[in-house]
């Protein structure tokens, strides 16, 4: 691990209240990440992947415990702050792209830079190029594949220049051989611009492609031994 620790979270438990009934999803969690290590966070549907993902990100916070990314303490970040955090600190890739479908693809590029006052039109035509859709800048999403709306959403993810990249199932909607392209884009964009990555995904190749996997099930972390995974 590197030597400046990055990502924290400690003893962090969530609960949430679903049709009556209290739900629990992270139970007295504990994770620490150092400077541009890769990260894989594996576990079933339902396991807390997200939930924690979300707490990190400022989406969402904890019942219990602390989450500090880069000194900030994201738990008890006043809600006004929260999106200045993100756009500062944290790119968020989503399984569904959750691209705007009015704007092209420059422009939801931009819409990080809105919560910094600013814009630069320059790094998103050359993230663009960097994730291979330099000539798909003008099209609306309807007017991409399902891999190019990824990429246009990595793209988004990178343009406030984050320390943290998160992934929530960044190919779940997508066929295996997107799946690989998309995998390997990561990768790349991640030793590039020297992230430190977390990504939460099912795809066992990719765990190979990590520093770590750490695994969830009902709401508990633990990490798995590279040499533990099993042979495809």
């Amino acid at each position: 691990m590197s030597a400046e620790l990055l990502v924290c979270v400690r003893s962090v438990s969530k609960t949430y209240r679903r049709e009556g009934t209290t739900v629990g999803a992270l139970h007295d969690v504990s994770l620490e990440v150092g400077e541009r290590e890769f990260v894989r966070l594996s576990g079933p549907s339902g396991s807390g992947k997200t939930t924690l993902l979300n707490l990190i990100a400022g989406l969402d916070r904890p019942d219990e415990g602390e989450v500090v990314v880069a000194g900030t303490d994201v738990a008890r970040l006043p809600i006004n702050h929260a999106s200045r955090y993100r756009a500062k600190q944290v790119g968020i890739v989503f399984q569904a792209y959750n691209l705007i479908p009015q704007l092209t693809a420059l422009e939801n590029v931009l819409l990080p830079m809105v919560a910094l006052g600013r814009g630069n039109h320059n790094r998103a035509r050359e993230l663009l190029d960097l994730v291979g859709l330099a000539d798909r800048s003008d099209h609306n999403p309807f007017q991409l594949s399902g891999g190019e709306q990824q990429r246009v959403a990595l793209a988004r993810a990178l343009i406030t220049k984050p320390r943290v990249l998160l992934a929530d199932e960044p190919t779940g909607d997508l066929d295996s051989r997107t799946a690989d392209v998309i995998f390997e884009l990561i990768a790349r964009l991640h030793h590039d611009h020297q992230l430190t990555s977390l990504i939460a995904t099912h795809n066992l190749a990719f765990a190979r492609r990590c520093d770590r996997v750490m695994r969830l099930e009902q709401g508990r972390l633990q990490e798995v031994a590279l040499a533990e995974l099993p042979v495809e």
